[in-house]
């Protein structure tokens, strides 16, 4: 990514710490399984990210996938050894696709016309094509494709429910901003966007959801259900991003406020529900990033 020095610095130094203790008593069980590259590669239409994959030893017939988007400064291995995804394949039998930035710094493309467009290339097409890869060769399971991620992968998990929402039925995003904030107005690749990190990218929920419109326009198919966490004290991706990430999501689908939960999952953690489209998860004295909660992952994708 091109950042400026403070910038990358700020930034890796939130993410490298972010993922290092979630969770730890799954980590200490360790998964059964390795990590593989795949190396006979799906048609990558950029072919610059790569592909890992996590195939569990039990191997459930027409097996669930779930697309783990690492953070920035991180890699595939970092997000499979910090984040519980693979203990939970073991258990429940899924595919997990860990995606791998080609950019410098390793955060994703979030900011480029590409990226941000249906079928237009850089790392929204690449994963999607990971996507359809996973499903041929494990005889995956379409209607159970799920999509999440943490900072930088977080960011690329919006971005993946506003470009490809025929693939995802839903999304889990720790600590990121809204489709389309990061854009470059330069165009980009990978471009840092300040205006956005700082919270300053404010827009009606219609706006918002006139971006997502534009990233696949004519589509009207479902959208992925969306569940939004975010940190009070998160200093690298500041707090107004949760409102607008909100915004955007509850403006596409149309939805209003059903549920409010106080102390929920967690003392100090605020969960609002709209409907069954979109839930937001705000966490008082948290930083960047939320802790990934694996067990709850999973309840909210219906595994």
């Amino acid at each position: 990514m091109k950042l400026a020095t403070q910038a990358a610095a700020a930034l890796a130094l939130f993410n490298g710490l972010a993922v290092s203790s979630p969770m730890s008593s799954r980590a200490a069980a360790g998964p059964q399984s390795t990590l593989q590259q795949v190396t006979d590669l799906y048609p990558d239409p950029e072919g610059k990210a790569k592909m890992y994959v996590y195939v569990p030893e039990k191997l459930s017939p027409k097996p669930a996938v779930v697309v783990a988007l690492h953070y920035c400064a991180g890699t595939a291995e970092a997000y499979f050894t910090g984040s519980p995804y693979a203990q939970l394949a073991d258990e429940k039998g899924f595919v997990v696709i860990y995606p791998e930035s080609p950019h410098e710094g390793t955060c994703w493309d979030v900011s480029s016309h590409e990226s941000l467009s249906h079928n237009g290339g850089s790392d929204s097409a690449s994963i999607a094509s990971m996507v359809d890869y996973a499903l041929k060769k494990y005889g995956g399971d379409a209607s159970k494709v799920f999509v999440t991620g943490s900072s930088s992968g977080a960011m690329m998990t919006n971005v993946m429910a506003a470009t490809y929402p025929e693939l995802f039925q839903a999304a889990i995003v720790y600590s990121g901003v809204a489709a389309g904030c990061f854009v470059s107005t330069a165009g980009l690749v990978d471009a840092w966007n300040s205006t956005c990190s700082q919270g300053e990218s404010h827009a009606t929920a219609a706006q918002w959801a006139n971006v997502v419109h534009g990233m696949y326009p004519g589509y009207t198919g479902a959208r992925p259900r969306m569940q939004i966490y975010h940190g009070s004290a998160d200093a690298a991706l500041l707090p107004p991003n949760y409102n607008e990430t909100i915004k955007q999501w509850t403006g596409w689908m149309r939805t209003s406020p059903t549920r409010l939960g106080a102390d929920f999952p967690l003392a100090g953690y605020t969960t609002t529900t709209w409907g069954a489209e979109v839930q937001g998860i705000y966490a008082i004295g948290v930083g960047h990033t939320v802790p990934i909660r694996g067990d709850d992952d999973m309840t909210f994708f219906g595994l």
